[in-house]
């Protein structure tokens, strides 16, 4: 086992972004499944355990995959620096927990069907949403990084709903203006392409 292809292994986790499987290494390096399985080992080891206290970053395994992440400790400082765009879908969601919060998980499957629980696991992710256990479902609430992440200064519950329902009329508006602008791109595409027959025609 080299060196080398610990680094190799270590730039994919790095810039991948999200879990990879020790197949999906495979694929991409051409190395053997052995060789991805021992850099993998070798770097948990070094990043969870021998430099611990001296990077942000750690190794974990996610089902059968591994992930390269910023440990939870510093996730809420790097959050606010690099903070992803929420699509306006993924916004309604986390508009609605802000609402009726705190709210069943169930409920709001009534309300927008399976990918609840979808757009749940991504609001956790980016830790904006918090869950407990309630029996067969969880209770859902919005964290404390929620107000600092979207700009917020006042923690009162009906002046977050105003600034969410803003957000999310403002993300449609966005959208709605920007299908228009390619509808717009599209007829006067294909009005050129009627003229330029007739164009063609005159100048002959």
């Amino acid at each position: 086992m080299s060196i080398k292809e610990d680094r190799i292994v270590e730039s994919l986790l790095f810039s991948a972004g999200k879990p990879l499987s020790v197949e999906e290494i495979q694929e991409t390096t051409g190395m053997s499944p052995k060789h991805v399985s021992d850099a993998i080992d070798h770097l948990m080891q070094s990043y969870n355990n021998e430099r611990k206290d001296e990077t942000s970053l750690e190794i974990v395994k996610a089902g059968s995959k591994f992930i390269m992440q910023v440990k939870k400790t510093f996730t809420e400082k790097s959050m606010m620096v690099a903070k992803p765009e929420i699509r306006t879908d993924l916004l309604k969601t986390l508009a609605l927990i802000a609402f009726h919060q705190p709210v069943k998980q169930s409920n709001l499957r009534h309300m927008i069907g399976e990918r609840i629980y979808g757009d749940v696991d991504q609001l956790m992710n980016m830790h904006l949403v918090h869950s407990e256990p309630h029996g067969a479902t969880e209770v859902l609430t919005t964290t404390r990084l929620f107000p600092e992440y979207f700009g917020i200064d006042s923690t009162k519950p009906e002046e977050i709903r105003e600034f969410l329902a803003k957000k999310v009329i403002g993300h449609v508006v966005k959208e709605k203006q920007q299908e228009l602008s390619k509808e717009d791109e599209s007829v006067s595409e294909a009005n050129t392409e009627e003229q330029s027959p007739q164009t063609q025609m005159k100048s002959e």
